[in-house]
Formats: structure tokens, sequence, C-alpha cells
């Protein structure tokens, strides 16, 4: 039977990726470790692997490139090139084309990459004379000395060499397993040489080592050929270090076989959104029968809330456990910009460090995959903007090398991303004046810290003198707030002039579970995330005025004065209360700014699940969801930012009104003035 291989190509094509991140990073860690045995041996079996799966499914391009691609790594692990810029570079680029040749398979598009060029600087790096000796390490046998020996038996089958497999440099990597004591040929499959097939391979082989640590490691050199080829490991006993007699196997010799089993899965992401979406009704199901049951009264409540307490435990674990699933280490993305950073320095002629730490932090996978975006271009201006020149950086004091650090963690129940460079901090100065020429800010305004670093995300703004293909366009910095905003995120700034800048990002865990406050209005319920939640407080007398001419409202809290919006006016909902010293102001926190909601009641803290209104409805405004309460009505979650830019508006709106009353009373007064 015959054995349909297109539904392995997704695993492929994940795992090639994940090979080629860590060939990626091993690179650019040469530049720094040198000619290190180990990090090149981890880079030849990142592109040995590839090379293998695409010899097996016959991606013929994706084979032919990572061939040379092998070849020449081989040469730089085994001494006979030397590991130089120009080279890493070049290795760098095959890399990054190799990358594109998978994705454009995955599409069904292999021939629109061009790979010929690469291909022919790779092999031309292979037409250099060896170097006289190579590293120590990098020949070192596995392991010495006498005691059991393995002995390998490798027949490949007649198709072998037509699924781009390389049989020597696989026999060269089983010889460095340990130490040779026998090597031998079989040509006895060898036919006639009027009948020989050159596409067919006819030999075989049989090898003994000494200092061979586990039969896995010999298994993982043949991984993507063990269905192409016979393969037969035993072990022998051997009496003396130079005997090449053979003893029955010994017990216990080497590891045994490994299990089919692996310690992970791989599920599509439908399946696991479908069972998170399944737990959800769950929670709400279990929301529902806790309602019921505070209302119950008899001599069985006792037993039913002890069991439906048992419910709501176990309903948590699952839950947690459930969205557990969807969470990855952030390391995910983390490990993308070691190499923009590596390449933005370069092109600027700056001596650039990036240091990453708790790349182990985990995330949500959708807000994961969201993130790259504004980390790209926070990292990209820290390198740009913060980081100076090595001159510069002389005569500050400082060293040549900047340092940009990358790092996440928990705090209060979020993730925090922070972005930290030792550069020369934001020019606060510069910043204000560009605002002013713009027409942001008045020129004789007074900005706090905040009120300068707001500006920063405002859109098209942007204090670079020259337009270039790093910055100049004022849309990095804007295209950023919004990504966070979407994530439900916060963004900070801080910067010491001279010492560096630091932006930090907090998340929610996770999208699709909200903490929420419920609130009620007239007879409606909406629920305001919590992180975004500065305080709840009823208005004491005197303390909500009208301004504008009645056109709008302000709470004063504490001698602030925070714009007020009434939730009832803003989406038409009858019956709620209308004096504003009867309701309850909820201060929230947007954009560095605070603004209050007027409401007619606070019902308490919850834990929600996020529903889109969108799919199932359409977009509302100032929407972000809703979902489903434990009486079975539906409560809108609101978006807070959206309701901060709907609160900037109407105070926009009310101002500009207001001045054109008063320009048109202005102009009335001047031609009542004007008649005798």
């Amino acid at each position: 039977m015959k054995v349909d291989l297109k539904r392995f190509h997704e695993t492929f094509f994940e795992e090639a990726f994940e090979h080629l991140a860590t060939m990626e990073a091993g690179l650019l860690e040469l530049e720094t470790r040198g000619d290190d045995a180990e990090l090149l041996n981890t880079i030849f079996r990142a592109a040995h692997s590839i090379k293998g799966g695409s010899g097996s499914f016959g991606f013929t391009e994706i084979a032919r490139l990572t061939h040379v691609l092998e070849n020449v790594l081989d040469r730089l692990r085994g001494g006979r090139l030397a590991t130089e810029p120009a080279l890493t570079a070049l290795l760098l680029k095959a890399t990054d084309l190799l990358r594109d040749l998978v994705e454009a398979t995955r599409s069904e598009q292999a021939g629109t990459v061009p790979i010929d060029e690469t291909v022919a600087a790779l092999e031309a790096t292979l037409s250099v004379e060896p170097a006289a000796a190579g590293p120590a390490s990098a020949r070192a046998p596995a392991g010495a000395g006498p005691g059991a020996v393995c002995e390998i038996s490798f027949r490949p089958h007649a198709g072998f060499f037509r699924q781009g497999q390389d049989v020597f440099l696989l026999l060269q990597e089983v010889a460095e397993l340990g130490e040779v004591l026998e090597a031998k040929c079989d040509r006895s499959r060898l036919p006639a040489l009027e009948a020989l097939d050159p596409e067919a391979c006819y030999l075989s082989w049989t090898y003994r080592l000494r200092g061979v640590t586990s039969e896995a490691a010999v298994r993982d050199i043949f991984m993507f050929v063990e269905d192409a080829c016979d393969l037969m490991i035993t072990t022998v006993a051997e009496t003396t270090a130079s005997s090449s007699a053979a003893a029955p196997a010994s017990a216990g010799a080497l590891a045994p076989k490994r299990q089919a089993d692996a310690s992970s899965i791989r599920v599509p992401t439908e399946k696991v959104d479908a069972l998170i979406n399944l737990v959800g009704e769950l929670v709400i199901a279990q929301a529902m029968v806790s309602q019921v049951a505070s209302g119950m009264t008899g001599e069985g409540l006792i037993q039913i809330q002890e069991a439906l307490g048992m419910v709501v435990r176990s309903t948590r674990d699952l839950q947690e456990r459930v969205m557990s699933i969807r969470m990855l280490p952030v390391g995910s993305v983390f490990n993308r910009f070691p190499r923009t950073v590596h390449d933005l320095a370069l092109s600027l002629g700056k001596h650039v460090r990036l240091e990453i730490s708790g790349a182990d932090t985990e995330l949500d996978k959708s807000v994961i995959e969201r993130l790259g975006d504004p980390l790209t271009h926070l990292i990209r201006n820290s390198v740009d903007h913060g980081i100076e020149s090595p001159e510069e950086r002389v005569r500050c004091g400082k060293p040549e090398e900047g340092v940009v650090h990358l790092r996440a963690f928990h705090e209060g129940g979020s993730v925090v991303i922070e972005i930290a460079d030792d550069g020369k901090g934001l020019d606060r100065e510069r910043i204000r004046q560009k605002a002013v020429a713009q027409g942001l800010v008045r020129a004789d305004a007074v900005l706090a810290d905040e009120d300068i670093h707001a500006l920063l995300f405002r859109p098209g703004f942007s204090t670079a003198t020259v337009v270039t293909d790093v910055s100049g366009r004022g849309v990095g910095m804007d295209v950023v707030k919004r990504n966070v905003d979407a994530l439900n995120g916060a963004i900070i700034v801080s910067s010491v002039a001279g010492q560096g800048s630091r932006f930090r990002i907090r998340l929610p865990l996770t999208l699709a579970i909200l903490d929420g406050l419920s609130i009620q209005v007239g007879r409606e319920i909406f629920i305001f995330p919590l992180l975004a939640i500065a305080q709840s407080v009823r208005p004491a007398p005197g303390a909500i005025k009208t301004v504008l001419g009645g056109r709008g409202e302000i709470f004063v809290l504490r001698g602030e004065q925070v714009p007020l919006l009434r939730l009832d006016r803003l989406l038409g909902i009858a019956g709620a209360v209308t004096d504003p010293y009867q309701g309850i102001v909820v201060v929230l926190e947007s954009d560095s700014c605070r603004f209050g909601v007027l409401v007619d009641d606070v019902l308490g803290q919850s834990q929600v699940v996020i529903k889109s209104l969108e799919q199932n409805y359409r977009k509302v405004d100032a929407v972000m969801g809703a979902t489903i309460m434990g009486d079975g009505r539906v409560a809108l979650i609101m978006d807070v930012v959206e309701l901060h830019r709907i609160a900037v508006r109407r105070q926009d709106e009310t101002e500009a009104a207001a001045a054109e009353a008063d320009a048109e009373t202005g102009a009335e007064a001047v031609v009542t003035a004007s008649v005798p």
C-alpha cells in the first residue's frame, strides 16, 4: 500500500522553520564564539534535518540548497574552512533564502525562489584550499578506551539517492560517534557495468565503533532515512582494546531503542480553540447553576452547595489547564530579534548587543502572534535612535558597544515585556519643538513627561531629520500603540537623558478570558476590563461640574479635573439614573490619561469568557466583545481605548461648538455696536 506523504508535509514545514531558527541563532553566535565545535555541530544537524526531510518528500529545490549548505558547514566543523565575517554573512543569506524557499514550497510556489546565485556562492567557498589544521575539539572522538563496541550495519535501498540523500555525509557522522575500529563496504549487490543504474544505490556498509554513548545517538543520524534503508545496531563486548573478535551482545551496554511516543504532540490550533470554546460554555453553565442554587431553600441545599463547590473548583482547574495548552514561551518571538539587531547595527555602523531574558515566560498564542510588529518597531528604534555611534559613546565615557535589553516577566497577573537601551535617551526639548511645529501643542503649554511621551505615539509624528529605510516616516510608534491597544494592553515610557530609554508593555495573559468589573446602567449589565480601572467612587456634592455652557461635564477627583461620560447617553439606554450624585463614577485609564464613566451601580468583580460580538452580530462602537452572565443575560465588554477616543472627540467637538458660538456672539455684538 502506497503511503500518502502529503499528510506529513505540514509537520515537515513547521519543523523546518524551527531548524532554521536554530541555524540562524547559531550562526549569529559564531561571530563571538568562533570555531566552537558543539555550536557548529548544532547548526550542521539542523541543516541536515531539513535536507533529510525535504529529500524524503521530494522537495528537490530545498534538498539542493541544503546539500551545498551542509557541505560548507561540514568543512567549517572539520576545520577545513575558517569562520570569517564574510562567510557568516553568506551563510545567513543562505538561511534567509532557505526560509523563503520553505515558505514558497509550503504555498506550492517553489519555482518562484531563485537559488542558483547563492548555490554558486556557497560552492565557490568549497574550492578554497583546506586549512592546515582544524580545531582539535572538532574532530575529537565522542568517547575512547576499552569497553562496549557498537556494530552498525547500514544498507540503503536502491532508490536512496533519488531522495536527495548523501550517503557519505551520513557515514562521516557515524565515524564521529566514536573510535572507528573497522569499516567495511559490501559490494556484493553491484551489477555488471552494462546493467548499472547510475541513480541506484547498490553498496552497503558496516562500522564497528568504540565509545558510542547510546543507540539513540546512532538513530538520530539516520532519523530521516530509516524508511529508505535497512539499519541494524548491535553491541558486542571487546575482550581487549586491539581485538576485533566479537561476542554476544551484553545486556545494558546501549540504551534500548527509542520509544515511538514523544514528549509532545502537534495539534491544529482550530482543535484547541474548539476545546477552549467548550470549556467557556461549561464555565457559563456552571455560573448559571450557581445562580439558581443561590436562590434555593430546603433540606438538600447544603448538599447541593457542597457538590456545586466541587464543580466550581473542577471547572476552574479544567479551565486553567485548557488555557495553558495555548500558552507558549515568548522566546518564539524573541528569537527573531538577534538577527534584526545584528543586521541593523551593521548597516548603521554601530556596535550593539541584544540581551534577552525571561524568554520562557508564557503568553497566549494569539497574543504572541501579534507581538512581532510592535516589538520590531521598538527594538529598531532603540538601535537607530537610542544607541549612539561608537565615536559618540566614547566621547560620553561609554563603551563602544551599546546594549539593548529585551526581557519578559510576570507582574500582578499580567505579563510585562520591556525594551531598554543604554543610549542617549529621549530628547525632550526636540520632541516638544516638533510637536509645536506640527500644531499638536501650544508653544506656551506646560508638558509633563507623560505628555511628552504620549506625543511619540501620535500618527505621523517623528523627530528624525532624514527619512531612511529605518525611520523618519512617523508610522512606527503609531503602529506600536494600535497593536498594544488591540491586545488590551498598555505601554509606559521612561527615559533619562544620557542614560537610555525604557518601554514597558503590559499585556493580559490571554485574550479568551478577562478579569472585569460588572456595572449596571438601567437594566443593562456591562463589563470594564479590571486592568483599566483606577477606582470607583460615588461623587461628593459639587464634584461634577458643567462646562462650555452645559455642553460638557467634568468630575473633580481630589483636585484633578477628569472628563466625564454618561454611558446611558452614549449608548441610548433608558431607565438609567439621571442624578449623577445617585450614581457611581468609574475612573478609567487609557493612554496615560484618565476619564470617568457615570454608571448606576457597581456589581462586583468577575472573570468572564469573551465572545466575539462582531462574528456573531456586527461591530459595535466602544464594545470589544460580549459574555453570558450567570443569570443568562448577555453583558457587553467595553473597549476602554475606544471609550477614551469618544470622550476626547466629544470634548473637541464641544470646545469647537463653544468657540463657534462665541465667535457668532462676538460678531453680533460688533454689528449691533456699529448700528447708530
